[in-house]
């Protein structure tokens, strides 16, 4: 019988492990958009006491059945590094083991077998599904299942792939020759290695499987053709379309930063339904039901083909820029003492005060914020409203944009939360799902929010420049994503109190870091 063709392609990336072969055993899947690679679901489970290659076959299974759940019509292409699981799901090999032969039967009946086919690939293109096999395991170790909104796998995958991007092949200065290969890899597009009859083993034991302006004058910052693109009237993105941003790496961090000045966390924050969700091109089906341990991340969207380097292409139109003014001093800020959203909310300082002015007039020198979005903490709204006094605009709040909550630390130095709460700063130095004493934010909660709001307001403010008025950990998080920025960058970035940086969001997704901790209009 012949089967319908389908119209859209997914990828499903399934993996497991046991630590002791048999042994305590864990699967992962995750379903990848071909075009974009964004990740559009994921599953793991703890499974008990399994062998290697049932873990992967359960892995499979449960990849597949969320890759149904979301589109029951589409074609599925699974890559996984078991030679075995591919081998014999492909036809070639014969399935001899008792615990196999159900999970394979099952496998099949998941989809129509025109519409599935399969590709061994080494194990390091298979991290995303790695990962969320140890998630599991590392779970199950604990007494408990794998869940969604405490996994970083993706973020990790995200990271991997940006380390690994061959250099670029352009004009100098431009990634997008590096960046549409890794596309392509991840998509399975031409330039890639398909190796169902290259040599590899099945898995074993997976066991953690500016500077201030010359002569005085300001420097460009907003709608100069320098920072912001090549005309007024429109922009094509300098780049070619990098892979999503709504996944995103959380940061681990490697040394102390212990005020809002110094400590630098990045994380993500799921949403309500612990995952971030973006709207589809086409909805799944109503009744659709994500099987247990999954969680459905998005759906995909369409992508135009990547093009490389500087060659001509559509018109993406005025980017979306945001110009990002962290709040002018408090009296915690030169004491460096945690201040985040779950502490006293202090008001600007005299020279916090002076500070606001200050940038008010810089701003309004340049006349090209044509909105103002605010943190609802109290000193981002005294800057933000001393820039609108300026410039004759109102202020909107966003919630999104808030700094961390630090918990019980709130207004304590590093030192003091060291000799207090020494264990707990331990794993809040030591994981990004670890949080401050007494309920304050993780590292990963924390991006997920700023990634969130980023992509809402993107969308909002298509061609328009809009002041975000913020903090540190927001401001230094949407710069590293633009860049595309492995975590420990973070750590790496000098933010003053009352400074300018600026990013450009284009129409097909890229980001362009225009500036970065501009002081130059506190220095008369």
């Amino acid at each position: 019988m012949s089967v319908p063709p389908s119209s859209r392609e997914l990828i499903v990336e399934a993996d497991g492990g046991s630590r002791g072969n048999p042994g305590p055993a864990g699967y992962g899947a995750v379903v990848l958009d071909p075009v974009t690679g964004e990740t559009l679901a994921e599953a793991a489970e703890y499974i008990g006491v399994a062998t290697n290659n049932v873990a992967e076959y359960k892995g499979l299974v449960a990849g597949l059945k969320v890759a149904r759940e979301l589109f029951p019509d589409a074609t599925v292409h699974v890559r996984m590094d078991s030679k075995l699981v591919v081998e014999q799901m492909s036809g070639r090999w014969k399935i001899k083991h008792p615990d196999m032969k159900p999970l394979a039967a099952e496998a099949g009946r998941v989809f129509p077998a025109g519409r599935v086919r399969y590709e061994w690939i080494p194990r390091e293109r298979n991290k995303h599904a790695d990962r969320l096999a140890n998630e599991a395991m590392d779970a199950g170790k604990r007494g408990r299942q794998w869940e969604p909104s405490a996994s970083t796998a993706a973020l990790d995958a995200s990271a991997a792939r940006n380390a690994a991007a061959p250099p670029p092949s352009g004009p100098p200065g431009d990634a997008a020759a590096g960046a549409a290969r890794a596309r392509a890899a991840l998509a399975g597009l031409p330039g890639t290695t398909s190796a169902p009859g290259s040599g590899a083993a099945a898995a074993t034991g997976r066991t953690d499987r500016t500077a201030p302006a010359a002569d005085g004058q300001a420097p460009a910052l907003f709608g100069d053709t320098a920072l912001f693109g090549d005309s007024a009237s429109g922009s094509e993105s300098p780049f070619s379309p990098t892979s999503p941003r709504a996944s995103e790496s959380a940061v681990s961090p490697t040394s102390p930063r212990a005020s809002e000045s110094a400590v630098s966390p990045t994380s993500q924050e799921p949403s309500a339904s612990g995952a971030v969700v973006s709207p589809p091109p086409r909805a799944p089906r109503a009744d659709a039901h994500v099987p247990s341990g999954a969680t459905q991340v998005a759906a995909p969207a369409p992508a135009p083909a990547p093009r490389q380097g500087w060659s001509g292409g559509p018109d993406m139109g005025a980017p979306a820029t945001f110009v990002l003014l962290r709040h002018g001093e408090t009296a915690l800020t030169p004491e460096k003492r945690f201040s985040g959203s779950g502490g006293t909310d202090p008001e600007l300082s005299e020279a916090g005060l002076r500070q606001a002015r200050a940038v008010a007039e810089a701003l309004a020198a340049r006349g090209t914020v044509q909105e103002i979005i605010s943190s609802p903490l109290t000193r981002c709204r005294q800057t933000a409203a001393a820039v609108a006094a300026r410039l004759g605009l109102d202020v909107r709040i966003e919630q999104g944009l808030r700094e961390t909550d630090f918990g019980a630390w709130e207004g304590l130095t590093f030192a003091e939360v060291r000799e207090r709460h020494p264990e707990d700063l331990d794993a809040w130095l030591a994981s990004p799902k670890a949080a401050p004493t007494g309920g304050g934010e993780s590292f990963a909660a924390v991006a997920r929010r700023v990634a969130a709001t980023r992509d809402r307001l993107t969308a909002a403010h298509a061609g328009r420049t809009v002041l975000l008025v913020t903090h540190v950990t927001p401001i230094k998080t949407l710069v590293r994503l633009a860049l595309g920025a492995p975590p420990e960058s973070l750590f790496r970035m000098e933010l003053s109190a009352a400074s300018i940086s600026a990013v450009a969001y284009y129409a097909d997704g890229n980001a362009s870091v225009r500036l970065l901790n501009d002081t130059s209009h506190l220095r008369t």
